[in-house]
């Protein structure tokens, strides 16, 4: 272990990966973690994260976000999210949302949250770490964590650091949506984490007048690619106009949300 460089795609040994897991706070009880990804940016991700999270706390689960985009953290906003994460204890604590979502994330420390993060791999991966062991998170049942995409350094360290129990796969109708799941269903081989289930985002737009269905983006084929990779649970969200408005607004917890339904059945089970 002490050879160890965190590169688990050049790894020629076999570790024992429950060894690099951080320890989470003291004051933390968190049931299930479950990420979020994808294979490139700008399919949603963030929006997809916040929907789980909402629904499932609406369901009656003691629900967080950690928000590992650490230099687009769009969660905060989301969710109307504006003050800052205060120290209490020697721990950090979680901003709550409205409905009672626990969220941490890079914006509720910033003075400024239009700043940019100009910051090293490391010291990125070091604050996720810290969102983890540093935050006093309670009582959680679920957890999700918004990744960036990729599979760069900070997705490497969460599924390192972190105890995922399962990751989301998210994905657009466009052709490259095979090199999306694709790059994800790798990567997470790689570490050994399950594939929950795949959410299609921008799958269609459905004319409010007439219910005619145009897809934008291409015939969407994720069907066809969880059949190919055995993903268990996939779902659908179109263009929705309403939706972009409640997310720039601070209102995700307002929409009256119609998609996702089976999808988070199957996920919570």
């Amino acid at each position: 272990m002490s050879q160890c460089n965190h590169d688990c795609g050049s790894c020629q040994s076999k570790c024992d990966s429950a060894n690099l897991i951080e320890p989470v706070n003291s004051a933390s009880k968190i049931k299930k973690v479950i990420a979020v990804v994808s294979g490139k940016g700008g399919v949603g991700k963030s929006s997809v994260t916040s929907l789980l999270a909402v629904k499932v706390s609406q369901m009656g689960y003691k629900t967080a976000i950690l928000d590992a985009d650490v230099t687009g953290p769009s969660i905060p906003t989301a969710f109307g999210i504006t003050d800052k994460a205060y120290g209490q204890d020697g721990n950090i604590m979680p901003l709550v949302s409205r409905d009672g979502v626990k969220v941490m994330s890079l914006n509720c420390l910033l003075d400024d949250p239009s700043q940019p993060v100009v910051w090293r791999g490391s010291l990125i991966s070091g604050t996720v770490k810290q969102f983890w062991t540093d935050v006093a998170w309670g009582e959680v049942d679920y957890m999700f964590v918004d990744m960036p995409p990729g599979t760069g350094d900070v997705p490497l360290t969460v599924f390192q650091s972190l105890p995922i129990d399962g990751i989301v796969i998210v994905t657009s109708p466009q052709q490259l949506v095979s090199m999306i799941v694709s790059k994800a269903v790798n990567m997470a081989k790689l570490m050994h984490v399950p594939i929950l289930g795949a959410v299609e985002n921008l799958a269609y737009y459905e004319c409010p007048d007439c219910h005619r269905r145009e897809y934008i983006f291409g015939e969407s084929k994720l069907e066809e690619y969880c059949k190919q990779y055995d993903i268990p649970l996939f779902d659908r969200v179109p263009i929705d106009t309403t939706l972009a408005k409640v997310m720039d607004n601070g209102k995700i917890e307002s929409y009256l949300n119609p998609y996702l339904n089976d999808f988070v059945q199957g996920l919570v089970k």
